[in-house]
């Protein structure tokens, strides 16, 4: 075997034992990792659907809003305050 062969052979135990004691602190390390990880991810990406979702009904309603201001704005400027008074 050659000096980089074991080299290359030292790494690999010393980074697969790294990664196994990384996953074990923080408690990855059992038969239900996997599915922890799919919950997580999958609790993740519906924070970001509501997150957005939440953001487009906020933008929506101040568009409303505005709309509805020069809307009323325009009735006033017209002298059709009547149909802004009822």
């Amino acid at each position: 075997m050659t000096r980089d062969t074991e080299l290359k052979i030292l790494l690999e135990q010393a980074s697969q034992s790294g990664a196994q004691r990384a996953l074990a602190h923080l408690g990855l390390s059992d038969e239900s990792a996997a599915k922890d990880m799919a919950d997580l991810r999958e609790l993740l990406s519906a924070w970001r659907d509501a997150k957005k979702s939440a953001r487009k009904a906020v933008i929506e309603w101040l568009v409303r809003g505005v709309l509805a201001l020069l809307v009323i704005g325009l009735a006033l400027k017209l002298g059709l305050t009547g149909l802004v008074l009822k």
